[in-house]
């Protein structure tokens, strides 16, 4: 297969994954940038991820608005237009709305990395608030303007969380992000947990996470194993190909 075709299969998979690992439900979305030109990207049309096939993903220009296509596209796909634009590092993107992520933009305790698979949402997770600059909306992002403000929340970071409503993550390929996606609510709830408990949970030091991040590889046969499982979880393992397809190419 072609670069590309591997990654719309992978794009497929990541999909039916997220879906089945609870971070997104009938809403929520992932995207992966165009690997030959990088002012695009793809993603499905407007359609519950656990459907999604191949014949469904759609082709973006960097405004967010599909290249030769009539079909419906999901209303916030310029979460990740935005992001793709203010990042260039950047290959996948996601939003959801996994619940237990949610406290976490509704109080002043920030959401941290406490557990060593939470080590990749980076120190204190930003809260972005639509309300803070574009007033009474319906929380949800419609145009460049909105995508463009939360990408500027998001930073250099991996994670901002959105006041009310989810979450964006960013990494630098499709596997990065799902496994950051799958992680992110599940430190949540540990922390959460923890703080339950009473006093305040130990976070990660800045130390422990740059040493993940330092000996983390995202193709390596820890990675895959994760990949594998989770695919075989969704009923998509006969998708996935093998190790070597998903090698990061010059």
């Amino acid at each position: 297969m072609s670069q590309l075709e591997d990654l719309l299969r992978d794009l497929v998979v990541a999909n039916r994954i997220l879906s089945h690992e609870d971070v997104v439900d009938a809403y929520g979305h992932i995207s992966v940038r165009h690997p030959d030109n990088p002012k695009r990207f793809f993603m499905a049309r407007s359609l519950a991820p656990e459907l999604v096939e191949r014949h469904d993903l759609i082709e973006f220009d960097r405004e967010g608005e599909p290249i030769s296509d009539k079909r419906q596209p999901y209303l916030e796909r310029f979460i990740h237009a935005a992001i793709f634009e203010a990042r260039p590092d950047v290959t996948a993107v996601v939003h959801a709305h996994a619940e237990d992520t949610l406290p976490f933009g509704l109080i002043k305790e920030p959401l941290q990395p406490v557990i060593h698979s939470g080590s990749f949402i980076g120190g204190k997770v930003p809260v972005w608030d639509i309300r803070k600059k574009f007033g009474d909306t319906n929380l949800l992002v419609t145009n460049m303007a909105q995508g463009r403000d939360l990408a500027k929340c998001l930073g250099a970071g991996n994670v901002a969380l959105m006041r009310g409503h989810g979450f964006a993550s960013a990494a630098r390929s499709i596997i990065e992000v799902v496994r950051l996606s799958v992680y992110l609510p599940r430190n949540a709830r540990v922390q959460m947990n923890a703080m339950r408990m009473g006093g305040r949970p130990k976070s990660l030091s800045k130390g422990e996470i740059a040493a993940r991040a330092a000996g983390y590889k995202p193709h390596s046969p820890e990675t895959w194993r994760a990949w594998q499982y989770w695919a075989n979880r969704a009923g998509c393992a006969d998708k996935i190909g093998e190790p070597h397809d998903h090698a990061q190419k010059p």
